[in-house]
């Protein structure tokens, strides 16, 4: 029944290409965050699964994200553990954003944090000016699958070796590096571009609920001297034009993402076909 409710690929992206600088109403949003690809988790937010999102060959019930969960109330933590069977959580936030806001213990579930090789450099909000911020985007991202490859390659590992366990990854917003991570698993299961477009886009929506919250985190993490600053509203939309000057810059640099996954993580061909075997076979 609820996927017969769930809105089209369609009005979701329309909905997801609201700007940033304008609100998405309690009325617009509650429908579609209480239908998949959305699942309805409370004390977190952005979360979803991505075998739901329209056009996804991952299968359902494996492979989740979100934003923060250091504000799960019982209620979440029982979604969590029971209505998702989640056995995992991978956390890609900087050991300041960890301190500040724990993840809290879930019972029967493992977390694991990696630190990152390097801090996270502060956006230059000079290089999102541009167009729609394409530069930018493309130097911030080549810069997570680097920062974190660690990170990467604990959840690929996770994916070609426990296939029976469903994990969840998460950072802050659960949009930026949540988001890359989630594309690379899309590309990897061998969804469309469209599809991959559509799950990037639908952190617009996901982080409705908390969007002032996180325009004031943006505001300190960039130093920008107000929202008004040239840069400021390119670097906190979302874009398919940005998330395509990303892809094109790892072809680029690295080959593509299967390349890049065996050259710089390490994977061979034999690990690729597993975990896109696991992603998208029950």
């Amino acid at each position: 029944m609820a996927d017969a409710a769930a809105p089209s690929a369609a009005a979701l992206r329309k909905l997801a290409e609201t700007d940033v600088s304008q609100e998405i109403t309690k009325e617009q949003y509650i429908p579609v965050l209480t239908s998949p690809p959305f699942v309805f988790v409370d004390g977190t937010f952005n979360t979803r699964d991505l075998g739901l999102v329209p056009g996804s060959p991952v299968r359902a019930g494996f492979a989740y994200r979100s934003g923060a969960l250091a504000q799960l109330t019982d209620n979440g933590r029982a979604v969590l553990e029971g209505k998702l069977g989640i056995k995992r959580v991978f956390d890609l936030r900087s050991p300041e954003e960890r301190s500040r806001a724990p993840d809290p213990a879930l019972d029967g579930v493992e977390h694991t944090w990696i630190a990152s090789s390097r801090p996270d450099s502060t956006p230059d909000l000079d290089r999102f000016v541009a167009g729609e911020g394409e530069d930018g985007y493309r130097e911030m991202y080549l810069e997570v699958i680097d920062v974190y490859r660690d990170s990467w390659r604990a959840i690929l590992e996770h994916v070609r070796d426990r296939p029976g366990d469903p994990f969840l990854v998460h950072c802050t917003a659960g949009r930026d590096r949540t988001g890359v991570l989630a594309g690379l698993l899309l590309h990897l299961a061998g969804a469309s571009d469209e599809a991959i477009v559509l799950d990037y886009l639908l952190s617009r929506i996901g982080t409705e609920p908390v969007r002032l919250m996180l325009l004031d985190f943006a505001v300190a993490g960039t130093n920008a001297k107000s929202h008004e600053q040239p840069g400021f509203y390119n670097l906190i939309n979302l874009r398919a034009s940005c998330w395509n000057a990303f892809v094109d810059g790892v072809r680029k640099e690295h080959g593509g993402f299967e390349q890049f996954i065996t050259d710089k993580l390490g994977f061979s061909k034999d690990d690729l076909a597993k975990i896109r075997t696991n992603l998208t076979s029950p």
